[in-house]
Parts: structure tokens; C-alpha cells; sequence
């Protein structure tokens, strides 16, 4: 009688085995599992979890293939690996707004996707003396906050975290092929109708295009972010899609190369969400993902917002 016993206790807390064994790397969970009452574990889920920012940060680095990268520019922009994480906030930036929204929350860990101090490598000793820098700093700083910037590694994630964010905010998961990520082959479509989809899903009041409204849209070239104009050129060259739907753009290159397509008699258009817009998806996922891997914290994800506005 005693061995089926066994067999059902092991089916019933397999799920719970498997949450004690993503957090073996911190203390506590270590001491769970090596105590005498480890096979009572439920009473851990109903406390809150204790984790460091430095342990946050190698959970998520840990999942990677090839992980840890260097160089990178996922560093820690303010604060310390050492900080005992009271809530965190996910959002593509981490302006003075996100900042002050995540200290209205309690929230003492802010996961920004891209930089915080205006430039790719966050360095700051340009800004020496500026009033805005200084106003920033010295709020992460007063409200001991550490800034960790995940852009390197989400996207070496495997898929990509931000292309799937981005994917299942356009309920478009279904079409993604991981054979080649770039491309999805949709259902026809005019180009008019699928920037009206864009703009609806991605909550976006307007677009810039290329193209004619009433041109069908099948295959896709999907690039969010700022690949920047030589990948977007060349990856328009070897996989010839119908349209071109990215994130930012260098005007005066893959503008203008679509432009020339055209005249040349291609059936190529182009779509520019915006930075933001695109990739901002890519901090709701990140947000999805804390909560799967560190439910013991609260995680929300603050939308940066596009700091440009139309007319």
C-alpha cells in the first residue's frame, strides 16, 4: 500500500517540484529543499519570495543560449546586484514618469528594455553637470531604485522575447515560423487594412507608409526595433516581401529604397510603427515571464508611452 501512496504524492506535487527547481541558486529555496519539512513545500508559495536584484537578473540571464554575453549593454543603470527586490516594473524606458509611477507602487526594481541616460551605452560623463541627468539620478538614487536594462538578452532569447511579445499583441503567434522569424505569410489583406490592424493592436493613432492603400499584403517582413537600414535592405533583397513592417527607419536609406523599388515596378511597401510601439510588447512579455518565474513578487508593466506627439 505504501508505494502507490508514494506515486500519487510525487503526481500531485510535481508542479511544485518543478517551481523549487527554477530558484535552486538562491538561499532560501536551498534551505527548503535540504530541511526535513521539504516535503511539506505549500506553506513556501504562501510567502512572499525573497530575491535580490542580482538573483532576478541570473534567473532571467540563466535562460539564454550562450548567456552570460560580453560585451552587452545590459548593465545595471542605477542601484545595486545586492537590493532586496520589493516589486518590479517592466517598460521599454525608464523615464522620470515610470520612475515616479513605480515608487507610487512600492516598487524598487525597474527592468527598461532600452537606455536611461540618452545614449546606447548609458554613459554618463557627457551629462556631468546637467539638470535633467542630475534630476533623474538623484531620484533613482533617493529612492534606492536599481535600473537594469534588458535589450541584449530578451532578444538572444530563444524566440526572441520581444518578436513574441509583439507577435501575440497582434494575435499573430499562429504565422510565426522559427525557420526564418522575420517572415509571416498572413492572409490577404490590403496594406490600408493592415495598418488599420497595426494601429488597433498596438493602440497607435498613426503610421508612416510607403505604398498603395489598396495593394494585397501576404508575405511580411517583420523587423520591430532599429534594425537599421543595411539589415532592412538586405533582408528586403533576399526574402522580397510584400511590405516592410518596422519599427524606426534612417530616412534617407530604407525610405528610400523602398521608393526606388516602386519606380522600378516592385510590389514593396513600408510601415513604420515607431520604436516604442514596436517593441514595447517585448516589456509586457518580460512582465509575463517574471510573473510565471517570480510569482512571489509583484510584477507590472508601465507602458513608456512614444514621447513624440502628431498634429
Amino acid at each position: 500500500m505504501s508505494l502507490p501512496q508514494k506515486q500519487y504524492y510525487l503526481s500531485e506535487d510535481q508542479s511544485r517540484r518543478k517551481f523549487i527547481y527554477n530558484f535552486t541558486k538562491t538561499a532560501a529555496v536551498t534551505a527548503l529543499l535540504t530541511s526535513p519539512l521539504a516535503g511539506r513545500a505549500s506553506g513556501f508559495f504562501n510567502i512572499k519570495a525573497d530575491f535580490t536584484v542580482g538573483q532576478i537578473m541570473d534567473l532571467f540571464i540563466n535562460k539564454v543560449p550562450g548567456a552570460p554575453l560580453n560585451p552587452t549593454v545590459d548593465t545595471l543603470k542605477s542601484g545595486s546586484r545586492d537590493i532586496k527586490v520589493t516589486g518590479i516594473v517592466t517598460t521599454m524606458f525608464a523615464t522620470i514618469e515610470v520612475i515616479n509611477k513605480a515608487i507610487a507602487l512600492g516598487a524598487n526594481f525597474i527592468i527598461a528594455h532600452e537606455p536611461t541616460f540618452y545614449n546606447h551605452q548609458d554613459e554618463t560623463a557627457w551629462l556631468a553637470g546637467d539638470d535633467v541627468y542630475s534630476y533623474k539620478a538623484d531620484l533613482l538614487k533617493q529612492h534606492h531604485i536599481a535600473v537594469w536594462r534588458n535589450h541584449d538578452h530578451i532578444h538572444r532569447l530563444n524566440p526572441d522575447g520581444v518578436r513574441m511579445g509583439l507577435l501575440k499583441q497582434l494575435n499573430w503567434e499562429s504565422y510565426y515560423d522559427a525557420s526564418v522569424s522575420e517572415v509571416l505569410t498572413l492572409p490577404d489583406a490590403s496594406l490600408s487594412a493592415l495598418i488599420q490592424h497595426l494601429k488597433q493592436k498596438l493602440s497607435i493613432s498613426q503610421v508612416r507608409y510607403i505604398g498603395n492603400p489598396n495593394q494585397i499584403c501576404k508575405k511580411i517582413l517583420l523587423m520591430p526595433g532599429a534594425s537599421g537600414g543595411t539589415r532592412q535592405i538586405q533582408a528586403m533583397g533576399k526574402y522580397k516581401p510584400d511590405v516592410l513592417i518596422c519599427g524606426e527607419i534612417q530616412e534617407w536609406e530604407t525610405a528610400e529604397y523602398v521608393r526606388d523599388a516602386q519606380a522600378k515596378g516592385d510590389k514593396l511597401s513600408l510601415i513604420v510603427l515607431g520604436h516604442i510601439a514596436s517593441e514595447e510588447p517585448g516589456s509586457e512579455f518580460m512582465a509575463g515571464w517574471l510573473k510565471e518565474n517570480v510569482p512571489g513578487i509583484k510584477t507590472t508593466h508601465i507602458p513608456a508611452n512614444n514621447s513624440l506627439s502628431f498634429l
